[in-house]
């Protein structure tokens, strides 16, 4: 089985965005080809949990004494099989094989969310979110420097005009 390293797969480097973009493809390949092979063990480790199940219930039925059973019903041969120490190791096998599975299919999942991450990051740069810090405008230092200059022009025309009138 292969060994997947699924946190650090779906981990991002917010400064190497086209890497992450260009990885992208092949490790959704990846994984869902693994998920895919998980979901095939799973499937085998259930067909191979009923046959165990079937091979138990017809040793159980041709000689009821060799497991104990002093009637043979239904409810005891299923209690029978469940207690069969083949029967739990072929059931927690199939128990590895749906954790492996999950594991693999959520792994899938999150490359997804991976993809749409990477899709707002990018948006984001298109946006300048990330650019550096502007300073923030001092609205009422320009609106005093604005007025000076306007007193200051006022006040010029006023000495023209009183030069002028002398």
């Amino acid at each position: 089985m292969i060994k997947m390293n699924y946190e650090k797969d779906v981990k991002i480097d917010e400064s190497a965005l086209e890497i992450e973009w260009l990885d992208q493809p092949s490790l959704m390949l990846k994984y869902a080809k693994h998920a895919a092979i998980m979901s095939r063990a799973l499937d085998e480790a259930k067909e191979e949990l009923d046959a165990v199940s079937a091979e138990l219930d017809k040793l159980i039925r041709a000689d009821p004494d060799k497991f104990d059973l002093p009637k043979v019903t239904e409810g005891a041969i299923t209690s029978a099989i469940k207690l069969d120490k083949r029967y739990k190791t072929a059931y927690s096998a199939m128990l590895d094989a749906k954790y492996e599975s999950d594991m693999a299919k959520g792994a899938v999942r999150a490359l997804e969310s991976k993809k749409d991450a990477l899709e707002n990051l990018v948006k984001l740069h298109g946006q300048q979110y990330f650019a550096g810090p502007k300073m923030p405008r001092d609205i009422s230092w320009e609106r005093e420097q604005k007025q000076n200059r306007a007193d200051q022009t006022v006040g010029q025309r006023l000495k023209r005009n009183n030069k002028i009138k002398l």
